[in-house]
């Protein structure tokens, strides 16, 4: 092994943890603003309930939507996205990196790992996009008085019923094995998709970024159901997408949880 090898190889390995720290490191600052309410004057516990549909115990207070608070609203969708999001994303952000670094010759090292924030940039710039489109249906279903606008649960028990059975539609559906399968297999996505340069690799996590939306969107729509700051169902959604992405038997995870949301729309539908 020449000394060159050796300085590439430390610096491959030293990329990689800067970005694990890094990914780390956002995740946990978001989710800290999710626990301590993101901004909304409430922590999250105080939003939170383990009853489906949650029983509303404040009134709804009116509210403007004017430009700080579709900021706010867009922030907090945003840094939930973050918080349940990375933790699954990041073995294939690290695998971007191994590549992308390997690739590379010493006049190119210089870059460090700025390919790989560009990739990471892109990923979290569709989820941007969602948070956009969710604060939309939010201040739809507010103003249709359908969402208690301090709590942010559902007001109605055919919403979240008929947002349970969506989902656990979308659960079974091919679009959604697509997109799972995409997610599952990095490698093949990276062979797939590889572009080179900073501009490539940002249009790479924008690529990831959408196969990831395909996937989860309806899951992330479930918390239209069980309240948007619910802590209960943010971190139980977290936990299945990471177990539906990484573990295995990935399809068949996605399928007994689109039946077990089918059965718990029911429920909720036509139970007490």
């Amino acid at each position: 092994m020449t000394p060159d090898t050796t300085f590439v190889e430390t610096v491959i390995r030293s990329d990689r943890i800067i970005v694990a720290l890094g990914l780390a490191a956002i995740a946990a600052i978001a989710w800290w603003w999710v626990v301590t309410g993101a901004g909304l004057g409430m922590t999250a516990a105080s939003m939170s309930s383990w009853s489906l549909p949650p029983k509303t115990v404040l009134a709804s207070v009116p509210r403007p939507w004017d430009f700080h608070y579709w900021m706010a609203m867009i922030a907090m969708w945003w840094v939930m996205m973050i918080a349940m999001m990375v933790p699954s994303a990041t073995p294939m952000i690290l695998l971007y990196a191994r590549v992308a670094r390997q690739g590379q010759d010493r006049a190119q090292i210089a870059a460090g790992p700025l390919p790989t924030g560009a990739f990471a940039v892109g990923y979290l710039a569709i989820w941007l996009a969602f948070s956009v489109f969710a604060c939309m249906l939010q201040a739809a279903a507010e103003n249709a008085g359908l969402l208690n606008t301090v709590l942010l649960w559902p007001a109605e028990r055919w919403l979240a019923a008929a947002v349970l059975i969506a989902a656990g539609v979308y659960q079974l559906s091919p679009l959604k094995a697509v997109c799972l399968r995409h997610c599952r297999t990095p490698v093949q996505f990276l062979t797939a998709h590889w572009r080179t340069g900073t501009a490539g690799a940002l249009r790479m996590g924008v690529d990831h970024g959408l196969y990831c939306l395909g996937c989860c969107w309806f899951l992330m729509a479930l918390l239209f159901a069980g309240g948007i700051m619910n802590l209960v169902w943010i971190a139980g959604l977290a936990i299945y997408v990471l177990v539906e992405k990484l573990a295995p038997g990935g399809l068949w995870v996605a399928r007994i949880g689109g039946s077990v949301l089918l059965a718990m729309g029911a429920y909720v539908l036509v139970g007490p």
